[in-house]
């Protein structure tokens, strides 16, 4: 294969073809109908008509946010939420910190301490929402499913300090006794008949 053909400029013909251009017009009659003609064409009716064709349905598809908000996927990873037991209402938090050390935006910060019965306990916990890019490598490498995405998306704050603490991430008592907080297939997960299943245990947690 030689390079003569990509050399060779010439081009045949048929390869152009004019476009009918109308002269320009020059006086004020001549302009006042190029207005008119490019005005009112048919493209600017049939515009015309599908707007008024969906006023007429009267189907508003318009979301009056934040009063109604659009559904959201179950897997969606949004604002983080942290679990509770199901039977003690405690945190399932048990202080590993393995959420701190895999996090790649390296906005989570925890502090544990030893409480009076030598366990373990979180101090403090939080996550800076401001750095978070929710890729949910936490909410997996979390042993306890302590830690999960809700589907709370609304995370705009004029102050550093709501982003975010530990208490604004748990469940509230009265919604896990409600039974309001979302469980997940894995370990410490609410399985069908629940209530009648549980029993008390010799721990407090």
């Amino acid at each position: 294969m030689n390079n003569e053909q990509f050399n060779n400029r010439n081009v045949s013909e048929n390869a152009y073809y004019l476009v009918d251009i109308e002269d320009y017009p020059t006086d004020g009659w001549g302009k006042f109908k190029r207005v008119l003609k490019r005005t009112f064409r048919g493209e600017l009716f049939v515009g015309l008509w599908v707007v008024l064709r969906e006023m007429i349905k009267f189907d508003i598809h318009t979301i009056q946010y934040p009063q109604e908000k659009m559904p959201i996927g179950p897997r969606y990873r949004a604002v983080h939420e942290m679990k509770r037991l199901w039977e003690s209402g405690t945190e399932r938090c048990i202080g590993c910190g393995l959420c701190e050390k895999i996090c790649i935006s390296d906005c989570i910060r925890m502090d544990t301490k030893i409480d009076e019965n030598s366990r373990k306990e979180v101090s403090e916990y939080s996550i800076n929402l401001g750095r978070c890019i929710f890729c949910g490598y936490c909410a997996e490498v979390c042993p306890e499913l302590a830690i999960t995405h809700g589907g709370r998306y609304e995370n705009g704050s004029e102050q550093r300090e709501h982003f975010v603490m530990y208490e604004d991430m748990l469940t509230p008592i009265d919604q896990l006794k409600a039974g309001n907080q979302l469980e997940f297939d894995g370990f410490g997960a609410i399985t069908p008949h629940e209530d009648e299943r549980v029993k008390k245990t010799p721990l407090a947690y």
